[in-house]
């Protein structure tokens, strides 16, 4: 009897408890709970449980999350040899500092690891160079025994001729002193060059003493600085080119006749780094 009594009164208050949630159920306008954001009072959950994502406590990841953020990040090609170099030297040290069986074996393994990796590049180096004539370079500058011997004999036929031709355009200033034992020695040597190709030599004495090579001389008055030379060193050679009124200084210094050669065909006939 006491208990019917009662009864209305306590499906009135279930009643209007769970009124509040059917409410929000049915009105399609309120928003459920979004991922990344954490519900008023779910701290119990979130923060001592821990139950994650279940209880929207973190942001579930996308599918292209998921993909991507176990892949590595990619190094570039000269931050991966660098990574390899630092690896190499940390395992030397390592050997040298504790040489123990293990780390030895491992230097040594590395090691063995790079040099094949070297091997590989320069074996492909080869064939690539071998397959691309704009490449080769012993095409220009032969480097076995047949090819640099018949390089060698079209460079002194070409230098031949550039003597030959060279008085027609070119004469030759000397720079000596008559007190200079090298110019005493260099001065014979200028003496036959200039005999066998015919060149005009202009001695010029810089102290206003005589060559014994060439008894005619001009004593310097400012040629030497004219000439583009500094420093008074003797003896010097210059070539003055007569079309364009140019000096081309040849060097300091004793030389052979053949260095001299070489040195005037190479200023006048080759181009700069067309020889190397």
């Amino acid at each position: 009897m006491h208990h019917s009594r009662k009864l209305p009164h306590v499906l009135a208050f279930v009643g209007a408890a769970a009124m509040p949630v059917a409410v929000i159920a049915a009105n399609p306008s309120d928003e459920g709970p979004r991922a990344g954001a954490m519900p008023q009072g779910d701290a119990f959950y979130c923060a001592e449980r821990q139950l994650g994502t279940w209880f929207y406590c973190e942001a579930p990841k996308s599918p292209d999350d998921r993909a991507t953020s176990g892949a590595p990040p990619t190094l570039a090609a000269v931050e991966q040899l660098g990574a390899i170099t630092r690896q190499l030297d940390e395992l030397k040290a390592r050997a040298v500092l504790e040489p123990t069986t293990a780390n030895i074996t491992a230097y040594a393994a590395f090691q063995r690891e790079q040099l094949n990796r070297a091997s590989l590049f320069a074996d492909v180096w080869g064939r690539a160079v071998w397959q691309n004539p704009d490449l080769d370079y012993t095409l220009h500058r032969p480097v076995n025994t047949l090819g640099k011997r018949t390089w060698l004999d079209g460079r002194k036929t070409d230098r031949a001729a550039t003597m030959a031709a060279l008085a027609e355009r070119y004469g030759v200033y000397y720079f000596y002193a008559s007190g200079c034992g090298a110019c005493e020695v260099f001065a014979p040597i200028l003496r036959s060059l200039s005999d066998q190709y015919a060149l005009s030599v202009l001695p010029v004495s810089m102290d206003g003493g005589r060559s014994s090579a060439f008894p005619s001389f001009v004593v310097n008055t400012g040629q030497y600085e004219k000439m583009g030379l500094t420093g008074n060193q003797v003896p010097a050679l210059v070539l003055f080119d007569t079309v364009t009124r140019r000096p081309v200084p040849i060097g300091y210094g004793m030389m052979s006749a053949d260095e001299v050669m070489q040195r005037i065909f190479t200023l006048t006939r080759v181009a700069p780094g067309s020889d190397y």
